[in-house]
């Protein structure tokens, strides 16, 4: 099923993008190649908020290549997927989206940031300082296995 935003996705589908513990964000590099990640995100609204975090990386937060690339091409898709041996059960949704970079969690951030913390225990007592990355549907994309 395709839909123009996360308002049109079915229930099972929002729910499995609001429960889901990591996504995978892709975008293109400078050369045109894709590239995945796993990423902590939260859906804020219509819109969906990942972050840069304090896990150990070899640059600075906002020197770091995804940051860099979705500056330079602000579009990007996150997947998320439920998996299980019973393939009667196998769902995914997918969004693509516009992004927009924040340094820091202020204005709309901060519901962000806010949607983080509630999602993710570990961020309530060291919370990502960013940058932020808000992810703005522009179409979604989902599928499961069954209509149960």
């Amino acid at each position: 099923m395709a839909a123009a935003n996360l308002a049109e996705l079915p229930g099972w589908a929002r729910e499995l993008l609001e429960r889901s513990p990591v996504g995978h964000l892709s975008y293109l590099d400078d050369r045109g190649r894709p590239r995945v990640l796993p990423v902590t995100f939260a859906v804020v609204g219509e819109d969906l908020w990942t972050a840069i975090d304090q896990k150990p990386k070899r640059k600075p937060a906002d020197k770091i290549a995804r940051v860099r690339y979705l500056r330079r091409r602000p579009q990007a898709a996150l997947c998320v997927d439920h998996y299980e041996d019973d393939w009667s059960r196998l769902a995914w949704v997918q969004v693509m989206a516009s992004v927009e970079v924040s340094e820091a969690a202020g204005g709309e951030g901060s519901s962000g940031l806010e949607a983080l913390r509630a999602k993710y225990g570990h961020y309530v007592d060291d919370p990502p300082d960013g940058p932020f990355l808000s992810l703005r549907p522009e179409r979604v994309l989902c599928w499961r296995a069954s209509e149960d």
